[in-house]
Order: structure tokens, then sequence, then C-alpha cells
């Protein structure tokens, strides 16, 4: 595929021709691109115990063939090239002549849920109760425990001897 993440394009057909954006993902195994403000759908969150219900709108994919890139010098639509310079292999636009450059897109951070916050961190199971660890045997590597791990262990509720 000749479109990258970063290139400006327009659409050429569908119900948003003429609309222009940036490729935020390329979907190679597809054929498929995502352009940022280009074919908008809308889901409905249901509401949760958690969360108030919602509508998200978020681009949806089209085909590559639906879209072509913007020509740097002109603005107008143009086909992608290739020209090979030393070893290096560069896209340019056929129209102009121009070098097409490659953008990175900076990932945005998605908003948290409102209602949601991030989950206490747990420590790990064998740290609870009175296990001993490497850090607490010392340099010595002599297991000493000062509590038992359950209140219960001080307190033996069977005789010694059985049937006495």
């Amino acid at each position: 595929m000749k479109l990258s993440n970063g290139d400006t394009v327009i659409v050429i057909s569908g119900k948003d021709k003429g609309k222009k954006g940036t490729i935020l993902r390329v979907i190679k195994s597809q054929n498929r691109v995502i352009v940022g403000g280009v074919n908008m759908i809308t889901k409905h969150v249901k509401k949760t115990a958690q969360a108030a219900g919602q509508k998200l709108r978020y681009e949806s994919s089209i085909h590559a063939s639906n879209v072509m890139a913007l020509d740097p010098k002109s603005g107008k639509p143009t086909r992608v090239g290739y020209k090979i310079e030393g070893k290096k292999k560069i896209r340019i636009a056929k129209r102009s002549g121009v070098e097409l450059t490659r953008t990175k897109i900076q990932a945005e951070k998605k908003p948290a849920a409102p209602g949601a916050e991030a989950p206490a961190k747990k420590s790990p199971f064998w740290k609870k109760g009175g296990a001993v660890t490497v850090d607490d045997q010392g340099a010595s590597g002599a297991k000493s425990v000062d509590e038992p791990a359950h209140p219960s262990a001080l307190t033996s509720h069977r005789s010694a001897g059985r049937g006495s």
C-alpha cells in the first residue's frame, strides 16, 4: 500500500466525498485506512452501575481505493509513485514530483470513563500474612518470624494425645 500514517488525503467516493483529513492508522491486511474526521460512526454505550450511558463517536475505516493523497505543492489529489535515489526508495507525488514525507502521529490518550478510577494496586499473595521473604531473612539467611500468620496458631484446641 502506498499510503502511510500521517499522509494528508482527500476522500474521492462515498458519503464523505470531498472531505480532507490525515491518516491515523493503516490496516494493510484489509487494504483499509482510518482517516481523522471521516466516516464517523456512533456507538451507544449502555449505562452501568459505575458509569452513565453515553454516545461515542469515532472514525471507522474506509477502503484505501476511496482516498487519494494530496499534492503538497498544489493541494490537489495525486497518485503516489516511487523514485530511487542512491540506495533509498522515496515516495513522490505524481502530479508535481515533490517528495511525500512520512510523519509520525502522536497517540492520543483516551479520557477515562466518568466515575471510573484506577484500581488499587494489590500486593502479591506471598507477601500477605507471616510469610518469610528473602528480604526478611537478612544477611545470615536465618528465618525468623515474630508473629504467626493467624491468631489461631497461638493456641492449640486439641490435646497432645488421642483418647485421653
